[in-house]
């Protein structure tokens, strides 16, 4: 036992050695700088003076050429005649940006505003000082908004920063919609267009509206044929029906309010010729509509993704959301969920509930653990891939966890269930008060609904069409097999067939007209946890449930989705009593080839862990 002592007795004080160090290294740059720099403001041993727009600057050569590119060239080769001068004139350039650039150099001081940051950033790019050109790139990037995002790109393409400009043309595609709304989209140029088309980031329009605009932008400038051609050529004509295609006579294409411009015969006849040689290409109309419908505004950019949200890992609770990007076969941290500001120590929230509505992740209530005490919330949060944001929902009416959570349609999102913490909580409040809430996206509010009669928690629940379905979870410690229906039409339950087995803690996903039921447990004659071994497929035409398939490493507690035609199970608990319980992995079950399949060089997760919950969600990407 000695030896573990002694290697946690020297951990800290490597640690505070390593620190003493890099403090001191700072310490010492600083007062090198301070040096250096009380050196050149009393004149002494500067050796260059540099004049720009008349202004003279007096500085050491040797300090100007360990921090720029351009005067190391300049100085260390005796080939320029400036090596051997005393005096340079410096030109293209403005004195008050060469004077920040040369402060900073002495000082690691940079003030940079909206006035003066294209100066500075020019002068940076002339004279090569490439930590100013990351400070002003860095400044840029934090200051993109609706009213500056053209002029950032415009300068960004200007002085060559790539990355900047990317950053730039990215927030005007995820906030295209509003972006054609100012005038700045009238300022655009063709190449500039051209770039937003081609550059496969993600928009927020519909490809339909991308061809209105672009026509728009057309009739506006008075283009070319060859112009108009170039520019269509770019629209994704796969993810356009015909049927649009001829309503696109009707549309109006002025970008001035109050005005109504038809498309000219012309330019329908062209965007026709377009669309039917993409048709004679073999590319063919997208012959499925469901990932348009039922994912993002606009497929360009966008991929369907897995994401692991929360749950515990070695070191606890976590709040980050993982995704695994199946193009690029690798996980990523995609973003957190947001604390709770109520909440001042550093905890993070579980047993929440989750839904995906129009491509946005919604995370719902649940609780925090404070020395041992569960304290539930009824706060909502809402991520969009798209803008990489959060914005905070109406708070739930009734504070819960361990409930299902499940978007119907485009415009609600239904919770039913789970643990509730109300003021005068007792059965007889539950009844009054219902235990279905409704959130109304377009409203922002909830509204209870219809109660359902058995109450539960730990229940999974899963939409098909406009029925809401729920089955398993416990009641007054009970485990339940029944299975009910929401029908939110008529706004009544009926209850269905009862699942093979009692289950809890189990998730409920749909594919086509069947429903499956994946994971959870029971409990045994003696009270013990027993792992539900296998997947259950409900049929709604036939009102019956039988055995899918046998899970070949059942778990407790794993996240679980459907993506395309395939089950993803991740991590989870082995039933062993073994310490080391956790896992990473990641079994799939495709439900075409009714085959299981385990990659674990790429699927499974980075970390072992348990209790998250998984989503299927396009996301952009140029995230992974």
């Amino acid at each position: 036992m000695s030896a573990p002592a002694s290697a946690s007795a020297t951990a800290p004080a490597a640690t505070a050695t390593a620190t003493a160090t890099q403090t001191s290294t700072r310490s010492d740059e600083e007062n090198l700088l301070r040096g250096l720099n009380k050196l050149r403001n009393e004149d002494k041993l500067t050796d260059v003076t540099l004049i720009v727009e008349d202004l003279r600057f007096k500085a050491h050569r040797v300090v100007l050429a360990a921090s720029s590119d351009y005067f190391c060239a300049m100085f260390a080769d005796c080939a320029m005649i400036e090596s051997r001068q005393e005096e340079i004139n410096l030109y293209g350039i403005t004195a008050r940006a060469m004077g920040a650039i040369i402060d900073y150099i002495y000082t690691s001081l940079l003030e940079l505003n909206a006035d003066n940051i294209e100066e500075i950033l020019a002068a940076a790019t002339h004279v090569q000082v490439r930590e100013v050109i990351e400070r002003c790139t860095m400044f840029l990037e934090t200051k993109i908004e609706m009213d500056n995002c053209l002029a950032i790109a415009g300068m960004a393409d200007i002085y060559g920063q790539m990355a900047l400009s990317r950053r730039a043309y990215r927030f005007i595609c995820a906030n295209f919609e509003d972006f054609t709304g100012t005038p700045d989209f009238k300022e655009l140029k063709k190449d500039q267009l051209s770039f937003i088309l081609s550059s496969n980031y993600p928009i927020d329009v519909t490809e339909q509206e991308l061809v209105r605009l672009v026509c728009s932008y057309c009739l506006d400038k008075q283009m070319e044929e060859s112009d108009i051609r170039d520019l269509l050529r770019l629209i994704n004509w796969t993810h356009i029906s015909y049927k649009y295609i001829e309503e696109l006579r009707q549309l109006d294409c002025s970008l001035e309010e109050g005005k109504r411009l038809q498309l000219p015969a012309g330019y329908y006849n062209r965007i026709k010729q377009e669309y039917l040689a993409t048709l004679l290409k073999g590319d063919g109309s997208l012959a499925d509509q469901t990932a348009l419908q039922r994912g993002p505004t606009n497929m360009r950019g966008m991929e369907l993704s897995l994401l692991k949200i929360g749950g515990f890992e070695w070191k606890g609770l976590t709040n980050v959301i993982m995704c695994f990007s199946p193009s690029k076969m690798k996980w990523y941290e995609l973003t957190s969920i947001p604390h709770i500001d109520q909440f001042l120590i550093l905890s993070f929230p579980g047993n929440f509930g989750t839904a995906v509505l129009n491509n946005e992740l919604y995370i719902v209530g649940g609780a925090y653990d404070v020395c041992l005490k569960e304290y539930i919330h009824p706060f909502g949060f809402c991520y969009c891939p798209l803008r990489d944001a959060w914005v905070s929902i109406a708070p739930i009416q009734l504070d819960r966890c361990r409930f299902s959570l499940n978007a119907v349609g485009k415009h609600h999102l239904y919770a039913v269930g789970g643990i509730v913490e109300h003021d005068d909580f007792s059965e007889e409040t539950m009844r009054r008060v219902s235990n279905v809430e409704r959130y109304d996206i377009a409203r922002n509010a909830w509204t209870f609904m219809p109660s359902l009669q058995e109450n539960r928690s730990q229940h999974a629940g899963v939409v098909v069409g406009d029925k809401l379905y729920i089955s398993g979870g416990i009641y007054l410690a009970n485990i339940l097999a029944t299975m009910w229906c929401f029908d939110t039409i008529t706004e009544t339950w009926h209850q269905l067939a009862s699942m093979p087995t009692p289950c809890c803690d189990h998730v409920l996903v749909a594919i086509d007209n069947c429903i499956y039921a994946c994971g959870g447990w029971r409990e045994s004659v003696t009270e013990s946890r027993v792992l539900v071994q296998h997947i259950y497929a409900y049929d709604i035409e036939t009102n019956v449930w039988t055995r899918e398939t046998q899970i070949p490493a059942p778990k407790f507690y794993s996240g679980v989705t459907v993506m395309r035609r395939t089950i993803f199970f991740v991590g989870g608990l082995d039933s062993t009593e073994s310490i080391d319980r956790a896992s990473s992995e990641t079994m799939a079950y495709n439900l075409d080839s009714k085959t299981w399949w385990h990659r674990k060089d790429s699927w499974d997760t980075p970390n072992d862990v348990w209790e998250s919950t998984c989503a299927a969600i396009y996301v952009p990407m140029f995230n992974s």
